[in-house]
């Protein structure tokens, strides 16, 4: 069965922007699946601990056949080859790319939950959610629209296309 899924990607090492241009290219390589659409990308403050540069976000929706836990060992498997360490939790990355929504599916396994359970607080992923598809709903009808105008948009910018990180 083919599902659409939606993808938060996020980057603030290295050069975050060729980051997220390349996890993008991957994406579109991904087996069994289609890049549909690929939303503007932001600038957000991290929310980590300590200092840490600010964060490129942005989201894609994506057409797939993989089941969700291929799916995020796929997205995790790009990671790792981008060198994402998994030492300190909401710590800085290289790559960091979450499955926010696998059709209308709720999972909740030690492994994978979904939707995203950051994904209703996290105004740096609804802005791109909402980019992509402006009366997308979450699977208990709550609409992103509404989400992301109960947490507001302080902290995050929209890129221009031409705008440096």
């Amino acid at each position: 069965m083919i599902e659409i899924c939606h993808i938060g990607l996020g980057a603030n090492l290295g050069d975050p922007l060729a980051q997220i241009d390349w996890a993008i290219t991957a994406l579109a390589d991904l087996p069994a699946s289609h890049l549909e659409a690929v939303a503007p990308r932001y600038r957000s403050r991290a929310m980590g601990p300590g200092r840490q540069p600010d964060y490129i976000n942005t989201a894609v929706r994506l057409r797939t056949a993989l089941q969700p836990l291929p799916l995020l060992r796929q997205l995790q498997r790009l990671e790792d080859l981008r060198g994402r360490t998994r030492e300190v939790r909401w710590g800085p990355r290289t790559l960091d790319l979450d499955l926010l929504l696998y059709g209308d599916h709720c999972v909740s396994t030690p492994e994978l939950t979904l939707p995203h359970p950051g994904l209703g607080v996290r105004n740096f992923v609804l802005a791109p959610l909402l980019d992509l598809d402006p009366h997308l709903c979450l699977p208990d009808g709550c609409r992103v629209a509404s989400l992301l105008a109960r947490v507001g948009c302080a902290g995050i910018v929209r890129l221009s296309d031409r705008e440096p990180q």
